[in-house]
Formats: C-alpha cells, sequence, structure tokens
C-alpha cells in the first residue's frame, strides 16, 4: 500500500481514507479472488467475531459455505463448544441446512425464527420417530415460504400452511449449481426440499445455488465446512485448547481485551506445547511491539483493534485504543516480518472500510455487531412497536456478558466483576429488509470489496495490498461519498 501523497503523522481510521483508482488490467469482478490465504481453509476475508450475540453454530455454517469462519466464543461452556464444532461438521455443504418445524407448530413459533423474506423456507416434517439417517419423505409435509409467514394468523398451525406445498430434488440429479437451478424452476417453487435415498438432507433456494457458482465452500480436510472457537487466557487453556481439536475446530482463538500481556503469552505458550497443528490466532493488539511478542509465544494471526468495535466503551471509559486504519496498517507490517498474518477487528460498517482494511494490510477482516443483526444470529427474532425485526446484541465486556461469563460465582464476587463491566449490555440491531441473512451481507460486502480490487488492478487479496493507494479526506469529503436515500 502506498499513500496518495506525503505519509500521515496523525493515527487513522477508515473514513479519514479513500482508495484512488489506478490503471487496471482486471477486466471482471469475477476474475478476482478473495481467498485471505492465511494459512485457514477460508476462501472469502471474513472472519465473524466470536461474540455470544454473533456467531453461534448456525451462523457459523452458512458463512463457513460461502467461504468465511465463523468463531465460537469463548463463554460458551467446553459441552456446548464440542456440540457446536460437531454440528457444525455435519452440516451439508452443498445444500442449506433445513430448517425444521413439527406440523403443530405456530406461525408465532415460526416467526421466531424467520422473517417473512424472499429465499427462505421451513421444512414441516414429522421428527419425532426420524432415523439416524434423518427424516424420511413420507414424513415431509412440505415447505412453508418464509414470505407465507407474514400473511398468516399468528396461531395458524404449520401443517395446514404446508399441505399441498411439497417440492423437492434429488440429490443424485444434481451435478452443477447450474443444474440444481434448473431443477428448482422447473419445480415452480422457490425453495425446494433436497432428497438422497429417500430422506431430507438439506434445503436449496434459487439464490443459494445462483451463489454456489460464485463462492467456494470453506471446507477441512476431509471435506466439512470449517469452524473455529475461542478460548481466554485463564485456566487450564492447554486442556480447552486440546479437547476444541479433539472435536474438530480448524482454527483456534487466544482471546482477551488486551493481548498484550504476560497472561496472553503464558496461554500461547501453553497452547504451542499442546502441539495441536491448527492455527491460532490471538489478540487483541495494536502494535507492532505486540505482533513482535505474540509471534514468538506462538500465535500466527494476530487479531487487531482496541475499541472500534460498536458495542465497545474502552476508548471513552479508559482512553486505550487506537484508530483502526493506522493499527491494522502498523501491525500488518510487523506480521510480514515474521511470516504471520492479521485480523482487522471491529469498526467495519460499510464495505469500503472492509476494503481499506485489506488495503492495509489484512488478510482478512473481524465483523461483530453487523452481523449481529441477521438471521442466522444467535437468539429470537424481537418486534418492536412498529413491528421492526431486531436482534439483542451486547459488548463482551458489559454487565450483561460478565453475567452470562461468571453467573455461577457467588453474589459477592460477582457483584465485584459488576464493578469493573465495561460496553453495552443491550442493544436492537435491526434487521435490514433487504439483506436479512448473513448471505445478503455476504454479497454486498464481497461485491463492493471485488469492485475496490478491479478499481486498484489487483486479482487477489496479496495484489490488492501492494497495488492499494490511499488518500487522505476530510469529514466533508466523507460525507461527500454517501448516498442520498431521498432527494434534496
Amino acid at each position: 500500500m502506498e499513500f496518495y501523497g506525503e505519509r500521515p503523522v496523525v493515527d487513522l481510521t477508515y473514513s479519514d481514507v479513500f482508495l484512488v483508482p489506478r490503471r487496471s488490467g482486471v477486466a471482471s469482478r469475477l476474475d478476482v479472488d478473495l481467498s485471505p490465504r492465511d494459512g485457514t481453509a477460508a476462501t472469502i476475508p471474513l472472519v465473524s467475531a466470536n461474540m455470544n450475540s454473533v456467531t453461534g453454530a448456525r451462523l457459523a455454517a452458512t458463512l463457513a459455505r460461502r467461504g468465511g469462519l465463523g468463531v465460537l466464543p469463548q463463554d460458551m461452556p467446553l459441552q456446548e463448544l464440542d456440540a457446536a464444532i460437531r454440528w457444525v461438521k455435519s452440516q451439508p455443504v452443498t445444500w442449506d441446512t433445513a430448517l425444521v418445524l413439527p406440523p403443530e407448530a405456530t406461525v408465532a413459533d415460526a416467526a421466531r425464527l424467520l422473517p417473512a423474506t424472499e429465499g427462505h423456507g421451513i421444512v414441516v416434517a414429522d421428527a419425532s420417530h426420524a432415523p439416524a439417517e434423518g427424516i424420511a419423505v413420507d414424513d415431509i409435509l412440505g415447505i412453508v415460504p418464509a414470505l407465507r409467514l407474514g400473511t398468516a394468523l399468528p396461531d395458524a398451525r404449520l401443517g395446514d400452511l404446508a399441505r399441498g406445498r411439497s417440492a423437492s430434488i434429488d440429490a443424485d440429479d444434481v451435478d452443477s449449481a447450474r443444474t440444481a437451478f434448473d431443477l428448482i424452476v422447473a419445480t415452480g417453487a422457490d425453495t425446494v426440499c433436497v432428497l438422497h435415498h429417500g430422506h431430507l438432507v438439506g434445503t436449496l433456494s434459487r439464490r443459494s445455488a445462483l451463489r454456489s457458482t460464485l463462492y467456494r465452500p470453506a471446507v477441512d480436510a476431509s471435506g466439512r465446512l470449517i469452524v473455529a472457537a475461542a478460548v481466554g487466557i485463564n485456566g487450564d487453556v492447554a486442556a480447552k485448547a486440546t479437547a476444541l481439536a479433539a472435536a474438530g475446530v480448524d482454527v483456534l482463538v487466544v482471546d482477551t481485551a488486551h493481548g498484550h500481556q504476560e497472561g496472553m503469552l503464558r496461554a500461547l505458550q501453553a497452547v504451542a506445547g499442546a502441539g495441536l497443528d491448527i492455527p491460532v490466532a490471538a489478540g487483541n493488539i495494536v502494535t507492532a511491539d505486540g505482533v513482535d511478542d505474540l509471534v514468538a509465544a506462538g500465535a500466527g494471526i494476530l487479531k487487531v483493534g482496541v475499541g472500534p468495535g460498536a458495542m465497545c466503551t474502552t476508548r471513552m471509559m479508559t482512553a486505550v485504543g487506537r484508530p483502526q486504519f493506522s493499527a491494522v496498517l502498523e501491525t500488518a507490517e510487523a506480521a510480514r516480518a515474521h511470516g504471520a498474518h492479521v485480523w482487522a477487528d471491529g469498526g467495519v460498517r460499510y464495505p469500503r472500510d472492509v476494503a481499506l482494511a485489506l488495503a492495509a494490510g489484512a488478510a482478512s477482516v473481524m465483523i461483530g455487531s453487523w452481523f449481529a443483526g441477521t438471521i442466522e444470529a444467535p437468539g429470537e427474532l424481537q418486534l418492536d412497536a412498529d413491528g421492526r425485526a431486531y436482534k439483542e446484541s451486547w459488548g463482551m465486556a458489559s454487565t450483561k456478558a460478565v453475567h452470562d461469563r461468571f453467573g455461577r460465582l457467588d453474589p459477592y464476587e460477582l457483584a465485584r466483576k459488576e464493578l469493573f463491566a465495561e460496553g453495552i449490555s443491550s442493544s436492537r440491531i435491526y434487521l435490514d429488509p433487504l439483506r436479512p441473512g448473513i448471505e445478503d451481507l455476504i454479497d454486498m460486502i464481497t461485491s463492493g470489496v471485488r469492485s475496490s480490487f478491479t478499481y486498484a488492478g489487483a486479482a487477489s487479496v496479496p495484489e490488492f495490498r501492494d497495488r492499494a493507494r490511499v488518500g487522505l479526506q476530510s469529514a466533508a469529503g466523507y460525507e461527500e461519498g454517501k448516498a442520498l436515500p431521498v432527494s434534496w
């Protein structure tokens, strides 16, 4: 990356900078390879943050199916983490994971899982006596399109709505994503059940089939979806990391708010001594010194960012942190000298910010609150007084997170920890009606980033880092770049 003009002497964040177009030989966005090349199997540079309100098994599987990496949070009990990892590994790669409810479930039950939006549906089936190989075709009543949920009464039974809506394709008939698309069109439905040997193996929509032509799933050596999990720096870190590796985790994230501390270095050394042979990410840090120390202790990926997250109050509470663009730029330069990589963690609100993080040298970009407001994020959908769908989100150092993490402590010790809580404990993240699912956001983000690459004349993430030309702008210049939702 080079600056368009003199290198600034002050630290910068994403809104302070912009990308300058230059001569390009990249003719199409489809000629761009977004693989992060950071030692993981990801094929797009997007990582979901290890926050309780962001990454659960459902989001991690969906993200991996489109090439990204989900990081399960360290606050989950080890038994739940083990189950979540194994669940992700069991999910279909070619098809979408079926959302199944029994016939007696109501529209109100379904609406807590899925908004009335195109391209989604609920399989209605009697799974009470489903064999190990899955739900048999004779137990499937049909699919209720998600849009139907918006026109039916809340107490209507899904079994009644599903009758006459049985559309399916056979997995053996699908030899390409294009074939799948054509087969779905031939059924006249938008979403269909996918069957194999008479049992349900997933669902597929026209848009999902189309996406399969644009994305490569992130899979392990056995062809299963990848997933990461986080551990803290306290307790027997090596034992927990070993258990997660045994469950099949593909990337281990050693995480704490202040990553450049002795406790982190001891934790990384313990993990390195366990000989797990999987990539290890660690953070959070914002300086080259932090990179040097964490890499020496055993980290191959550095998680960079203190304070830029939407749920984080660290900078206002403590004055600690650093503008994110400069933090990524410095740490990425230091990481390259060690053969290590950087994940830019936090502060992205538009696709432009993701592109700028990659220009600064990040291999991937971690996203938190942006993904919290999606169908696949943990938690039930809720409606406000105006009927707008949202999900709850909260910071990982907030009072709510403290309760989740230390709820088993005696009241005195829990009260002591509450005194030092930071971050927002409850925030409504509204679903974008046009992009309610994480795949919709992935489409938008990667489309913008691919275009950024073509403007820079880069066909890969390393080329983009080398060719990106960045200029400085005023606050007015930043505002000028925003589209107007209404006329002036």
